[in-house]
């Protein structure tokens, strides 16, 4: 059994136009002869990411993997919750809001925990340059919100949740399922942070993953909550006040 606003969401096809639907998955197999292939490529890329071997991360050529398999089914990025909407008030809102509570939830309550289990909080020693430094910070604020808010979102939760989704059946299960899998892979992204920091960003992109959810799959959300967050953090680094450091 299902029920309540997330499970709602994923038959409701809301303003991404994008709902599951009873039979879907099966009536859209020709579209979908490549989904299998298309997964294990983002695999590969994101395996050679975490390894080290391509620049910077794998999240700029899974963009260019996402945008592919988009124009191949015929789907623009409406397909993923990035339509023009009519409620950008109400959408900016939402996401500035949960970017702010969630990074208060994270550094002041989380984080101390976690560290309790793991004997450290995460490794934010790479950014150590930003205290003090206005060129630094908005450097870091630019990568925020393009290649971490924009491009993350867009892999993780856009592109990477909907076609495990599918793979799993289409179903309010398989959307919970494919949400869990790219949440800890969305972690393990960030290993350079440490285990600590590993399980944060999981944390973090479950919650993203869940405001995409819960808002019919408005990426908008995510994209402007992850954003904020990142902004807020780098903020108190510039600071000097982060916690922690």
């Amino acid at each position: 059994m299902c029920g309540g606003p997330l499970c709602d969401s994923l038959h409701d096809p809301g303003p991404s136009g994008i709902g599951v639907t009873p039979g879907g998955f099966r009536d859209a197999l020709p579209a979908q002869r490549l989904l299998l292939p298309e997964l294990l490529v983002a695999a590969a890329i994101l395996a050679a990411g975490f390894a080290g071997i391509l620049p910077f991360s794998a999240t700029p050529f899974l963009v260019i993997v996402g945008v592919v398999s988009l124009w191949l089914r015929g789907q623009g990025p409406r397909a993923v919750g990035l339509a023009f909407r009519s409620d950008w008030v109400r959408t900016g809102s939402v996401g500035i809001g949960a970017g702010i509570v969630y990074q208060s939830f994270s550094l002041y309550i989380a984080e101390p925990a976690i560290a309790r289990l793991t004997g450290k909080l995460p490794d934010v020693s790479l950014f150590a340059p930003l205290a003090g430094n206005i060129h630094f910070l908005l450097i870091s604020l630019t990568v925020a919100w393009t290649l971490a808010a924009f491009g993350e979102e867009f892999v993780y939760r856009g592109y990477l949740l909907t076609r495990i989704a599918r793979v799993l059946g289409d179903t309010p299960r398989a959307w919970l399922a494919a949400l869990v899998v790219t949440s800890i892979v969305f972690g393990v992204g960030h290993q350079y942070q440490g285990l600590s920091g590993m399980i944060t960003a999981g944390l973090g992109g479950f919650v993203f993953g869940l405001l995409y959810l819960v808002t019919g799959r408005n990426l908008w959300v995510s994209v402007i909550a992850h954003g904020t967050m990142d902004t807020v953090g780098f903020l108190l680094l510039f600071l000097g006040k982060y916690p922690g450091v």
